[in-house]
């Protein structure tokens, strides 16, 4: 087992990890930045490969520069590796390489975990198909390897992050059949307008969006949502509902389907953090302060792990945390003042709020019984409500009675739908505890006399 030191561990090379990285090491600290990825940037910051950056230019030149200069800082940089647990308030972190399944073992002062979001998916019949997949593989896909994920396709779902996915749909050649929103962001009320028009950046941004559609003869189908998914061994047609009641029925090769995104909070809820449910009522985020300090002394938590905000919150929130750490382990070399970046983070904040309203989840619990909830296992809505009608009425206990949640993401992907479907406890929302190790390991950790803690 490969032993190692560190004043500081970042956990995530997303824009998060990487801002806070570059700020502790310009700092003078010693700081090692893990990804379970093979290359830096997250989900935002990610590159292309050299062909397809010599041919259709860099995805995003911010990224690239920020990364390098994480490189050039010093910082020790270790991608390939996955942070499955974690103990000692976080000071001693557990890692195996995601290719040979070495372990290793690193000690730190301080711990900030930058471990960003998934994309929040929820059932409907149909859902598991082929051709039916997230708005952010499209947009992988789309931006990394120039691929359409179909030749027709139908986006639906919630949340601004569907704009960006179908202009980059369009650009390399893929028909928009529809654009389903669920709610009606861009006709809002009252109240939302003035807390949109006190987002300057973010609603210009919206704009270019849904000025290329409209030239591109696409419109934002607001107030609908898919129903069902059709096909034998490939998605050809979706049902639409609309808000009258009535369906129609599209032909198609691919459908994307996303209602924002779920934050990744194993790591922090391993360590004992003290958490709250989060605006949407389905998710329990750790309780951190403006520096992003947990209740756990010496863990850090910033990015999308704190709660969906977007990159550039992301970026502030991480860089806030790294100030703080700083104070905390070299207070000479800290900045004196960090109000620029505090003024900037409640800002960003207010336009997440926002956002939470626009964009609101829809309800849960009618989804049908014989719709897999649990792909990992295969356990559908019904078995799942059978359970907790026969007195497995909490989710550990349904989860027990049906194996929902046991597969290899353990509970990641289907932990808030089973939730919603056995019914939660006046306390809040319920997740799936987090326990080592928080991601599968390769079989190879287990073999060759290696000694999992």
């Amino acid at each position: 087992m490969r032993e190692s030191e560190a004043d500081v561990a970042v956990i995530g090379g997303g824009p998060a990890g990487l801002h806070a990285a570059l700020v502790l090491a310009c700092g003078g600290l010693n700081v090692v930045l893990l990804d379970e990825s093979d290359t830096l940037g997250g989900q935002y910051y990610k590159r292309r490969s050299e062909q397809l950056t010599a041919a259709f230019g860099d995805f995003r030149p911010r990224g690239t520069e920020l990364i390098d200069q994480v490189r050039d800082s010093g910082v020790d940089i270790r991608t390939g590796t996955l942070v499955w647990g974690a103990e000692d308030a976080g000071r001693t972190l557990f890692t195996s390489d995601v290719h040979t399944g070495a372990l290793g073992r690193i000690s730190t002062r301080a711990t900030l975990a930058a471990t960003g979001a998934y994309e929040r998916a929820l059932p409907f019949p149909g859902w598991t198909l082929p051709g039916v997949v997230t708005p952010g593989f499209a947009l992988h896909l789309a931006t990394m390897d120039r691929v359409p994920v179909g030749r027709r396709v139908v986006l639906a779902g919630t949340g601004p992050f569907l704009l960006p996915v179908a202009c980059a749909l369009l650009e390399v050649g893929a028909r928009i059949e529809a654009l389903v929103e669920l709610n009606h962001p861009y006709r809002p009320g009252v109240s939302s307008i003035g807390g949109a028009l006190r987002q300057p950046a973010r609603l210009a941004e919206a704009a270019r969006y849904l000025l290329t559609l409209a030239r591109q003869g696409v419109r934002v189908e607001q107030g609908a949502r898919v129903l069902a998914a059709h096909g034998d061994t490939q998605v050809t047609a979706v049902d639409i509902g609309q808000e009258d009641g009535s369906v129609r029925q599209l032909e198609t090769d691919a459908l994307c389907v996303g209602f924002g995104f779920r934050p990744s909070t194993e790591l922090p809820r391993l360590l004992g953090c003290r958490t709250e449910p989060d605006p949407t009522g389905t998710e329990q985020l750790p309780v951190v302060d403006a520096d992003g300090a947990t209740s756990v002394d010496g863990l850090y938590v910033a990015g999308d792990c704190a709660g969906i905000a977007g990159v550039h919150a992301a970026g502030v929130r991480g860089q806030l945390a790294a100030h703080a750490i700083l104070r905390r382990l070299a207070p000479e070399r800290a900045p004196v003042r960090v109000a620029g970046l505090r003024r900037r983070a409640r800002a960003l904040d207010r336009f997440a709020e926002l956002a939470d309203r626009l964009y609101p989840l829809p309800n849960t619990a009618d989804i049908p019984d014989a719709t897999q909830v649990c792909r990992c296992e295969g356990v559908s809505a019904g078995e799942i409500r059978q359970a907790a009608a026969t007195g497995w009425n909490d989710l550990h206990g349904t989860k027990a009675a049906t194996r929902a949640g046991m597969g290899p993401c353990q509970g990641r992907e289907c932990g808030h739908i089973v939730a919603a479907l056995t019914g939660r406890s006046e306390g809040g929302p319920e997740c799936f505890a987090a326990r080592m190790p928080i991601r599968p390991l390769p079989m190879a950790a287990t073999v060759e006399g290696q000694e999992v803690p």
